[in-house]
């Protein structure tokens, strides 16, 4: 408490922000929610990328290089978990003693301007139902704010400004970043074992998410999900359970493939209260559609309206995002890097109508690749044709002796590819009229899809 007030009084006593890596997916929405609060905003970006031509767009400094005088005029410097301390602005602030701010900090800090913070967490999932949630309230003219770690279309950000109270936000339990935050609602999607660098155990990575769902006054479960109810079970918050099950207070009925997704009836305690037809494939977008529908079902929002809104919602960027079709080869694109994405997103190719699914996988980290190499061959082992790129060491180093061969070694029809313009016409070659081809991971994967358009022409 003693912090997040220090924090807090930073916060409130600043009027210029100086933003270090302005241009990460986690720092831009964040820069363009300032601006719409009334703060001078300036930030340094080595990157020259889509996040920062936007700021420029609305009118942010941003700087390409790291000086000290970057900072000259900012009374509060926030920066991102990649920069490190020997950054030349954050010497300087230190040396200016100008307060700093990691960026789940000052996102805290800016949780607790609004009064209805709807915090979405969960292993999985969190982007695409931030941006559903978003989407519905934009739609039923709720004027929601949102700050999502992916685009969302129709905004064409990952930033909305709206003039409710209402503010949507993505919360990571990486680092325990969603501790700083301050929801009134919680969304606990489904609990798995990623980042367990840092939380080494499952008991542990459950405590957080039991400490983040408690500060809530309410909070949608996955009531399918045992380490969801194993942590729900003993907090004071209410609790509005989800998912196929009877027993669940919203539960899916009557399940129906669709052109483009999954159909079901939602019951509430037992009665049908809405219909929902998903255009985002797979089993998962069924328990994304109905835990969105449900939280802004309880706000008020019409059922009708949480359908029509769903029914155009076709994904966040990079959730299955569709990329383009050239020469009738489709090319879509998905940031699935954890066994369980990688099986959901492929499972939900494969019940489209494409004759061939070609994927192309990006590893992140290499202690994720030696905790659950095993599960990612069994979700690759889903598509006829895989392709592989080298391990993305981010902050580690290759400790554990694994390479992507690990995992193509185990696959009836893969190869490690590392050129990235090879790679787009290896899987130009494996593909033909009517197949599906996927780049996904965390990485920069994505860049693969528009090199395959652009050779397709």
């Amino acid at each position: 408490m003693k912090k997040q007030l220090a924090v807090d009084n930073a916060f409130s006593n600043a009027k210029h922000i100086h933003m270090i890596g302005i241009g990460g997916s986690g720092m831009c929405p964040i820069a363009e929610l300032l601006l719409s609060r009334g703060f001078v905003v300036t930030g340094s970006d080595r990157s020259d990328n889509a996040n920062v031509k936007r700021l420029r767009e609305l009118g942010v400094t941003v700087y390409n290089e790291h000086v000290a005088d970057n900072i000259k005029g900012a009374d509060l410097v926030a920066f991102s978990a990649a920069v490190p301390s020997t950054n030349p602005e954050m010497v300087a602030a230190d040396e200016a003693r100008v307060p700093k701010m990691e960026r789940s900090e000052l996102l805290g800090a800016i949780t607790r301007c609004y009064d209805n913070v709807i915090g979405v967490s969960g292993t999985h999932g969190k982007t695409t139902v931030s941006s559903m949630i978003t989407q519905i309230l934009l739609i039923n003219k709720q004027n929601p704010n949102a700050v999502i770690g992916g685009k969302l279309p129709m905004a064409n950000s990952s930033c909305v400004v709206g003039d409710s109270e209402t503010l949507v936000c993505e919360s990571c339990e990486f680092v325990d970043s969603f501790l700083q935050f301050s929801p009134d609602i919680t969304v606990l999607l489904n609990i798995d074992d990623d980042h367990m660098d840092y939380f080494k155990t499952m008991d542990n990575l459950k405590n957080s998410f039991k400490k983040f769902v408690s500060m809530g006054k309410i909070c949608y479960a996955n009531g399918d999900d045992n380490h969801v109810k194993d942590v729900v079970s003993t907090i004071d918050s209410k609790v509005v359970t989800y998912g196929f099950g009877e027993d669940n207070d919203f539960c899916a009925k009557n399940l129906a493939g669709g052109k483009y997704g999954y159909c079901f009836d939602v019951a509430y305690k037992g009665e049908i209260v809405g219909h929902l037809e998903m255009h985002a494939p797979g089993k998962h977008n069924v328990y994304n559609g109905l835990v969105s529908f449900a939280v802004c079902y309880q706000m008020g929002v019409e059922p009708s309206g949480i359908a029509k809104a769903l029914e155009s919602f076709t994904g966040a960027g990079r959730r299955f995002e569709f990329i383009g079709e050239a020469k009738g080869i489709t090319v879509v694109d998905d940031y699935a890097h954890h066994p369980t994405e990688m099986m959901a997103t492929l499972q939900a190719a494969k019940t489209l109508d494409y004759k061939k699914v070609i994927v192309v996988f990006q590893p992140y980290t290499y202690s994720r690749v030696a905790l659950l190499r095993d599960g990612m061959i069994e979700s690759l082992s889903i598509a006829d044709k895989v392709f592989m790129t080298p391990i993305v060491a981010a902050r580690e180093e290759n400790v554990y002796g694994v390479k992507s061969e690990d995992v193509t070694d185990a696959l009836r029809d893969a190869e490690v590819v590392a050129d990235y313009d090879q790679l787009a016409q290896k899987m130009i070659d494996a593909a033909s009229e009517g197949d599906l081809i996927i780049t996904m991971g965390a990485g920069d994967i994505y860049k693969v899809a528009h090199v395959i358009l652009e050779k397709l022409g």
